[in-house]
């Protein structure tokens, strides 16, 4: 049995498609387009999953959207209606769109999905829509390693859900209850951080890692006038300080006069005030995610949890939530997000409109790594490179992880393209950038000459799983690079204290600097042999070379463009950029020889002249 999911039309277009209840691909439509979150229908993810799985149209059983279209334009109404008159210019600007196209989607799906698979409307197999927070408590549970869990779904806005929850039994996903819009904390998270000065639906993880920089100070301002928590978790906000409901703002002038001054400009250097905000944000939120799964557990007695939506990317909170012991273990979906959604309406059709059994291996989760894009062949690689004029060497299989691994020990800076591409928003080892930790510099380096981003952003350990408790105080393996845990004292090192905010930044507060951030946490990638061969071969060519089992591990673009997806992405963001070699499968390509290659670089965007 073969059904597609697709998520599209909002942020983080996506596809994904299970065979007989095992995944055989998912991707991100920007992976293709280059769009950053790119919202419109999947096309390129769709083809890419159905040729990955060799599945013709008439081959497929279900086709399944993400939410339910005529739900979430309920809500719209019924918000526009309640504010009335305000918000009537974001109701003019949203309206037509939804008559147009978003009202009558199952239409547009149908057409769509006929010219991509160049067949008739006819032809196509039923089309199925899932409701928003059951995708995303789909794509949490089914893969999970657990038999039964309770599940934790926490994002901005479904359709009116922000916050639901269920048991997971087998086969079954119960939901239990849910709190629904306005009252959402993806909602106040985000509003934070449009008022910092960042991104909504992608800043706010800068928000996080600028959190350390800060003193949770405003804390109790954020309880006393924005939102008022019960013991079991269940919240509300106070409207008269958000913009959202009514207008194309996330904060208005209220919010602005509670925290003493206007939205931080994006460009500027964030103050000890944006520092502190971040900070007091980051901890209401893991209060309250922890009140929610306290009451989860009475609620079920499950011993695992397992968490998506957009929130469950805080990797902060979910270390708390691990180090408080609620439950004896959480599993996090890797695409926690919308795209994630793709793959959980795919479930969702699966189990409970298929009623089918689950595929379910005790401890083994189902993801494969997440490793669920697409693979390219050393012949597609050296073709590519030869039509670009790139200059390579071949390098034996046998010998690429130590002559990698020779590199980063010399402080190099490596491009790594390797298997098939990571699906989700984190790189795992497959389109990754890859350095040395031990370098009190490379943090920087990073930051600035390859990144293009923001100074204060921390990087992320790669580290081999069995020797993670060795460096950081983590006694689980963490695959997926959402779980935050405090650096091992034992390579701790003591800094200036005196120093405050982004005067913190340079300081050397471990052996592996450059994964340490200013609280001496890391955002931990455990590696297994199992899990991404390739990448765990490098580490342990590194750690023989040098001691250490852990390598700095970012993803394979720059900012403001999603993570490579071809040989020629990975090329053309290497020749933009200061890093130093690229290694696609066991080629290997050094920029000192790559004279006569020209690149231009415009408005953050690599283009070949």
């Amino acid at each position: 049995m073969n059904i597609l999911g697709i998520s599209a039309y909002y942020h983080d277009s996506a596809a994904a498609l299970l065979r007989s209840g095992r995944i055989i691909a998912a991707a991100q439509e920007e992976r293709f387009t280059r769009k950053k979150h790119d919202e419109r229908f999947p096309r390129n993810a769709i083809h890419y999953c159905l040729a990955e799985a060799n599945v013709r149209v008439h081959e497929l059983d279900s086709i399944v959207f993400y939410d339910k279209p005529i739900l979430k334009f309920e809500r719209l109404l019924d918000t526009y209606l309640s504010y009335a008159p305000r918000g009537f210019h974001s109701f003019v600007m949203a309206v037509p769109v939804w008559l147009k196209e978003k009202l009558y989607l199952k239409r547009t799906l149908r057409q769509e999905l006929a010219s991509l698979l160049s067949c008739k409307e006819s032809e196509l197999p039923p089309i199925l829509f899932a409701e928003h927070h059951e995708s995303h408590a789909a794509s949490a549970f089914y893969p999970s390693p657990y038999e039964t869990a309770a599940v934790l779904c926490l994002d901005g806005v479904g359709e009116w859900a922000t916050t639901s929850a269920w048991l997971g039994q087998g086969s079954e996903l119960t939901p239990l209850w849910q709190i629904d819009f306005p009252h959402s904390l993806g909602l106040l998270y985000s509003a934070f951080t449009y008022y910092l000065g960042f991104k909504v639906n992608s800043g706010e993880y800068k928000l996080m890692g600028l959190a350390p920089y800060g003193k949770p100070v405003h804390t109790q301002l954020i309880w006393d006038h924005l939102i008022d928590v019960k013991e079991d978790g269940s919240f509300r906000l106070n409207l008269d300080y958000f913009d959202y409901c009514a207008g194309l703002r996330m904060t208005n002038q209220k919010f602005s006069d509670l925290f003493g001054g206007a939205p931080r400009d994006p460009e500027s250097v964030p103050t000890q005030r944006d520092m502190d905000l971040a900070a007091s944000i980051q901890v209401v939120t893991e209060e309250i995610i922890i009140k929610l799964a306290r009451q989860l557990k009475k609620d079920t007695g499950a011993d695992y949890l397992c968490l998506a939506g957009g929130v469950a990317l805080n990797c902060v909170a979910n270390g708390r939530l691990l180090r408080e012991g609620i439950f004896k273990d959480i599993w996090i979906q890797p695409a926690a997000g919308d795209a994630g959604g793709a793959l959980g309406a795919a479930y969702a059709a699966y189990h409970t409109y298929r009623k089918q059994p689950r595929v379910y291996v005790p401890g083994v989760d189902q993801m494969q790594g997440s490793l669920l894009g697409p693979r390219y062949e050393q012949a597609d690689i050296v073709e590519k490179l030869d039509q670009l004029g790139a200059h390579y060497t071949v390098v034996e299989p046998s010998r690429l992880s130590d002559t990698v691994a020779d590199l980063l020990a010399n402080e190099k800076v490596v491009g790594w393209f390797q298997n098939r591409m990571e699906f989700g928003p984190r790189a795992l080892g497959a389109r990754s950038i890859i350095a040395d930790p031990r370098s009190s510099a490379m943090q920087s380096q990073l930051n600035l000459k390859i990144k293009f981003r923001e100074s204060f952003r921390p990087f992320a350990p790669a580290v081999k799983e069995e020797a993670a408790a060795r460096y950081f105080h983590l006694d689980r393996p963490s695959p997926y690079m959402l779980l935050v845990a405090q650096v091992h004292e034992d390579i701790q090192t003591q800094p200036d204290e005196s120093l405050h905010g982004l005067a913190q930044l340079h300081q050397v507060r471990s052996s592996i600097p450059a994964v340490t951030h200013v609280d001496y946490s890391a955002r931990v990638q455990t590696v297994s042999e199992q899990s991404n061969p390739e990448f765990y071969q490098l580490l342990s060519a590194f750690e023989r070379k040098t001691g250490c089992s852990v390598l700095v591990n970012t993803s394979f673009n720059v900012r403001g463009e999603p993570i490579v997806c071809t040989p020629e992405d990975a090329f053309r963001c290497f020749m933009g950029t200061d890093m130093d070699c690229l290694v696609l499968g066991n080629v290997l390509l050094s920029k000192d020889a790559q004279k006569n290659v020209n690149i231009a670089h415009r408005k953050g965007a690599l283009a070949l002249d």
